[in-house]
């Protein structure tokens, strides 16, 4: 049976249909969630995309917080649901407190748009099925993708072994070179590179595969314990 995978419309998101072409593209059932949804009794993993919600005329993610669907992916996340932020999506997390840390303007203050390596370096409902230490070439496009923490937080992650993919060559100042963490239960996760946009070599490297079936196989078993 096909798992069906929400993906979070807010006002000023422009990766959402990239996030249902990629899932539909390994046979899960994709729906869009608008962001005043209260309603998550149907889905066994959220995707909170890329984009500008609500413009981020504040701090990226920083509005986005208070919409309705996030106290429903906090209640799905405290289930064991399996939730994916990507870029925008990561900025939304920490802000809603899913996630620690902010994120803030790249080194440089330059908006980056280019292929970049990340390495794999820990388990979680995305990364899985991924190889421990496997280098995977996925895009990353973002103007406020530096990672920043205090130090005893950056302790706390090295320590739990929550950060899951570390460029190999950091474009944006990120701390521990952090391209993406998830939390305590390893079923929340947040990462600035955008696996949709890589899921097959015709659009991509095709190496975003990996993380997308991953999320997909997590859906499928969080959807049978339910």
């Amino acid at each position: 049976m096909s798992t069906n995978i929400g993906v979070v419309m807010f006002p000023g998101s422009n990766c959402d249909y990239d996030a249902l072409e990629a899932v539909q593209a390994f046979g899960a059932t994709a729906h869009i969630l608008w962001h005043n949804t209260e309603d998550l009794s149907n889905i066994d993993a959220v995707i909170l995309p890329g984009g500008f919600s609500y413009g981020d005329y504040l701090r990226p993610g920083a509005l986005a917080r208070f919409s309705a669907i996030i106290g429903q992916v906090k209640k799905f996340a405290a289930l064991g649901g399996p939730v994916v932020g990507i870029c925008n999506g990561f900025q939304v997390l920490t802000e809603a407190g899913l996630l620690p840390g902010v994120l803030q303007k790249n080194k440089g203050l330059k908006f980056i748009c280019d292929n970049i390596k990340v390495k794999v370096e820990a388990d979680s409902v995305l990364t899985h099925d991924a190889q421990r230490g496997s280098i995977l070439e996925i895009p990353i496009s973002h103007f406020e993708g530096n990672f920043t923490c205090d130090y005893a937080t950056l302790e706390e992650l090295e320590s739990q072994d929550r950060i899951i993919l570390r460029y190999e060559d950091n474009p944006n100042g990120s701390m521990g070179d952090i391209a993406g963490i998830c939390n305590k239960q390893r079923n929340v996760v947040g990462l600035m590179p955008h696996p949709e946009r890589a899921y097959n070599s015709i659009i991509g490297s095709g190496d975003g595969e990996i993380l997308i079936k991953s999320l997909l196989n997590s859906a499928s078993i969080f959807s049978d314990s339910k």
